[in-house]
């Protein structure tokens, strides 16, 4: 063999050594420097698409089997040649580049005609099951698969029969005969898992075996099948849950609670969807993160997520009506949601809209349309079995028969979804379904164990960082003469806030106006204080009580609050102006109120505080571990405390 073929063999024998040692990067860069010096056959250059599949570099997979089909074709290789073709086809169709798709499918059938044997015809056959499927002609979907999968199991391609069975069964899913398609995909998720098959179909099973599961609501079998991947990513070294996959992984953590690795997980979705021009899954990516920012009360983020996904073409709802419910904004709740079911389809698209329908009409004593929503929700209920559609239908029920004053029925009611949610894993779920039960319970007049639910309900919001659902539950609790928990030593920075001047700005933009921006203040604060990891203690009437863990986190608050304020100035050429005081102690914790010299203190600071500035305590500034400037400490005296305190002014203005 003359030496420049051997070098060139060497190369190739080099690259497919690196593939199967799953060293990626080493793969890529072998054959792409060989792609630079020399010129690859046909073989070479499919190993460096899948190299380049595997080190996440989308554009170069495309080139290179384009390359490749064209040098198989060259080399007198038809079959090969329709093959990467085919591979073509698969890179533009998850990009949903269908008109680039149709193209190569043609060029594929064009190559492969000759020989009806040819593996391209397996794939083709392939291809148009999951076009039928898109269509909704699942009967002739079905047809293609069964087709598809004949021509694998004679060509011996593990890969392409696994892909075929999962899309036969997520078709049988769709056809409504759930426990033979879904059986069908655990089966292909098996072999997928032990190891069987490449990491590209393994993926792909994965991927669309939790959409398909989160669709449906199966969330345990989904969860079940995400551990199990991710050990299998782990043995061969693969990142992993990227793109959509990391998506999928990403509403998962938000059904568990995790809900800021559920954001971050998003986040990054929505940096590495486009790389691979996946611009269809950024409306979800931001949805998510939408879903996140309205759980912990930051409603301002919530819905600047809810537009960019809205931008992407995804539909918003039920959250963005569930959040203009949370904004007060109660006739827009209620529109939002009727037009969104008047679109949808899917039984279990409306499921998820009339579970929303129902508690906004329950927010505003709308019994009448809370019942056709519950009774349409029973309904759909009665063809699914997953958990989660029989809790949450359960849950409906509850909430309605609680208004309709029947607490032994609601508490019947709740008391399966309770146990519903429990299985699933939902902590949120589970903690809201506690409140009601809690609710129930003092209808019924059983003090204690509404007191029991409620303080774990509580706990559990606090626990997810979900301040805003914690605070009714502390309202209540706070009714039934009793805290959440038992007074307690704590160490918290402890924030006030007060409007200044509000008399002065009434009488220039008038009392509707004035309504418009105080409720535009109120909502502001709250957002940026759950951002910051803070709770609300109290509203003041004119400002805010809040807590938050660390000094840090308070006076990065207060400062966001304030450029806040400044911007609204200079788009609407007039704001709030607000004095704010922060002091880090420790203090008496009831439940979410708080108590003691220390916070005595802290209103104090606020009340010496001037229009727009901060003022923060030595304290604060001692413990903060952050770099805010600050003004000289200089000593205040504050009526109800006897000695002087040291103060300094923290400067926040860019």
């Amino acid at each position: 063999m003359p030496s420049v073929e051997r070098a060139a063999e060497d190369t190739l024998q080099a690259g497919r050594d690196a593939l199967a040692r799953y060293a990626w990067d080493e793969a890529y860069e072998t054959l792409a420097e060989a792609d630079r010096t020399q010129t690859l056959t046909g073989e070479g250059l499919e190993l460096l698409a899948d190299a380049a599949w595997y080190a996440s570099k989308p554009d170069a997979v495309i080139d290179a089997f384009e390359r490749a089909s064209h040098a198989y074709l060259q080399a007198g290789d038809p079959a090969a040649a329709a093959m990467m073709a085919f591979r073509v086809v698969e890179q533009h169709a998850m990009r949903q580049e269908m008109a680039l798709a149709g193209g190569w499918i043609g060029r594929a059938l064009e190559l492969a005609a000759a020989d009806p044997d040819c593996p391209a015809q397996a794939y083709l056959a392939y291809v148009r099951g999951a076009m039928a499927h898109e269509m909704r002609n699942f009967d002739e979907a079905v047809a293609a698969f069964d087709q598809a999968l004949a021509l694998a199991e004679k060509l011996g391609d593990r890969d392409l029969r696994a892909r075929t069975l999962h899309d036969k069964g997520r078709t049988l899913c769709w056809q409504g005969k759930h426990a033979e398609g879904l059986a069908l995909m655990d089966q292909v998720m098996a072999s997928a898992v032990a190891g069987d098959l490449g990491p590209p179909a393994a993926g792909y099973v994965y991927c669309s075996m939790v959409d398909v599961c989160v669709h449906f609501e199966e969330y345990e079998r989904a969860t079940d099948w995400t551990e199990a991947t991710a050990r299998l990513c782990e043995r061969l070294s693969i990142s992993g849950f990227s793109g959509l996959c990391r998506l999928h992984r990403a509403e998962l953590l938000f059904l568990h609670g995790s809900l800021s690795d559920s954001e971050e997980q998003s986040r990054r979705a929505s940096d590495e969807l486009p790389k691979s021009n996946f611009l269809f899954g950024l409306g979800l990516a931001f949805y998510r993160i939408g879903e996140v920012r309205r759980r912990v009360g930051d409603l301002v983020s919530a819905e600047e997520a809810y537009a960019k996904a809205h931008e992407f073409g995804f539909a918003t709802e039920p959250g963005m009506s569930l959040l203009r419910l949370a904004q007060g904004k109660d006739d827009a709740a209620v529109s939002g949601i009727r037009r969104a079911l008047s679109e949808a389809e899917e039984p279990l698209d409306r499921f998820r809209l009339l579970a929303a329908e129902a508690d906004i009409a329950l927010s505003g004593d709308d019994l009448e349309t809370a019942r056709r929503a519950s009774a349409e929700l029973d309904e759909i209920a009665g063809s699914f079995e997953a958990t989660a559609v029989q809790a949450e239908a359960a849950r409906v029920r509850g909430a309605l028969l609680l208004a309709e004053e029947d607490a032994d029925g609601a508490l019947r009611e709740l008391s399966r979804a309770r146990e519903g949610w429990r299985e699933v894993g939902a902590p949120y779920e589970l903690a809201d379904v506690r409140t009601l039960i809690g609710r129930a319970h003092a209808a019924a007049g059983e003090k204690d164990a509404a007191i029991l639910e409620l303080r774990t309900a509580f706990a559990a919001f606090e626990d997810l960082g979900a301040t805003t659902s914690a605070e009714p539950v502390g309202d209540l609790l706070a009714e039934l003469s009793v805290s959440a928990e038992a007074p307690e030593r704590v160490s918290k920075a402890f924030m006030f806030t007060d409007i200044v001047g509000s008399t002065d700005l009434v009488s220039v933009i008038g009392d509707l106006a004035w309504e418009n921006l105080l409720s535009w203040h109120d909502q502001t604060l709250r957002s940026l204080f759950a951002s910051h990891g803070g709770e609300v203690a109290h509203h003041t009437g004119d400002g805010f009580f809040a807590a938050f863990a660390d000094a840090d986190s308070a006076l990065t608050a207060a400062i966001a609050v304030q450029r806040a304020l400044v911007e609204h100035r200079k788009e609407h050429g007039f704001a709030l102006s607000v004095r704010i005081g922060v002091h880090a102690a420790e203090a008496t914790r009831r439940g979410r109120d708080y108590s003691g010299a220390e916070v005595h203190k802290a209103a104090r600071v606020a009340a010496a505080a001037d229009t727009e500035e901060i003022l923060a305590t030595e304290e604060t500034l001692a413990a903060a571990m952050g770099s805010f400037r600050a003004s000289e400490p200089r000593a205040i005296s504050a009526k109800g405390i006897p000695q002087p305190v040291a103060v300094a002014t923290v400067a926040w203005r860019a």
